[in-house]
């Protein structure tokens, strides 16, 4: 596993209950600001592994990125977390938007 991965994973493991991340906000904490697709790819391969909470990463501008199922659930995982959605799947990033640990 490279640096890079370890730190995604590492940073997604972090984001506290009733918070969210964006995966280009991940992608720059790990110290790659122009990596957010492959954040969504560690996140894919990795989230049973490590136990990932993927629910509370989406788009940065506050969207669900999943479509389907899999966007109606993670909107559910949310919901029980206590996050607001303004509209259908989108919420509010500057109430909800994790600021990260400087550990990064």
């Amino acid at each position: 596993m490279n640096d890079f991965t370890a730190s995604v994973i590492q940073i997604i493991q972090a984001i506290p209950h009733g918070k969210v991340a964006g995966y280009g906000q991940i992608a720059t904490m790990a110290g790659n600001a122009r990596a957010a697709r492959v954040v969504s790819r560690i996140l894919h391969t990795c989230t049973g592994k490590h136990a990932l909470p993927w629910w509370r990463v989406i788009r940065n501008s506050g969207e669900i990125a999943l479509q389907g199922e899999g966007g109606a659930l993670q909107k559910e995982m949310l919901l029980a977390e206590g996050i607001v959605f303004i509209g259908n799947a989108k919420l509010d990033m500057e109430q909800y938007a994790w600021k990260g640990d400087s550990a990064y």
